[in-house]
């Protein structure tokens, strides 16, 4: 009697084709809980910038300059427990800080230097300048006139109806309507 072959898998086949499909079920495994992570930590870190950001507009806010130093704290924000971490140092302008802020989750764990998720800077201070009148006063339709010198001519503006040109020397500049308007402006030209 003759014996069929039957067409099949040897059991060999079966576990080589099963072990290259369990190798692939990790490689995918692995790139998934890579990318979770990764989404994780962007979204702390997006977290920790706008703590970082809410704290330098807490600190401009104040009525008074934030003391030179260093300085640290801990805030609830967005359901997570924050560290923070403040430098204040004096800038070369005097009445001008620069605040350096560090921020991280506070089960994170760092030093001084290191664990950071976020390092950003803001500027404060009680520094102002001379009024120059070039500003318009928001709100009003009137704007202030330009510095001496910078006016020359006639022309037709929007808004304050401040006129510019072209042309040296000296002069004083006056403009005046709202809205949309004209304005003249007189000066000295070379």
């Amino acid at each position: 009697m003759r014996r069929r072959l039957q067409g099949g898998f040897t059991l060999i086949e079966v576990l080589v084709a099963l072990a290259i499909v369990a190798i692939g079920m990790a490689a995918v495994l692995s790139a998934l809980t890579s990318s979770a992570s990764t989404v994780l930590y962007m979204r702390d870190k997006t977290l920790a910038n706008w703590v970082a950001l809410n704290h330098i507009a807490e600190q401009r806010l104040r009525p008074q300059m934030p003391q030179l130093g260093n300085s640290d704290g801990d805030v609830d924000y967005a359901g997570r427990k924050w560290h923070w971490r403040q430098e204040t140092v004096a800038t070369a302008v005097q009445g001008m800080v620069r605040m350096d802020v560090h921020v991280r989750p506070s089960d994170v764990k760092g030093d001084d230097t290191t664990g950071w998720y976020v390092s950003m800077s803001g500027i404060m201070g009680d520094a102002v300048g001379q009024p120059r009148g070039d500003q318009p006063l928001w709100g009003t339709g009137v704007g202030g006139g330009l510095p001496n010198g910078l006016n020359g001519g006639n022309s037709t503006g929007m808004g304050n109806g401040n006129g510019t040109g072209t042309g040296t020397g000296t002069g004083t500049g006056t403009g005046s309507g709202s809205g949309t308007g004209t304005g003249t402006g007189t000066g000295t030209h070379k």
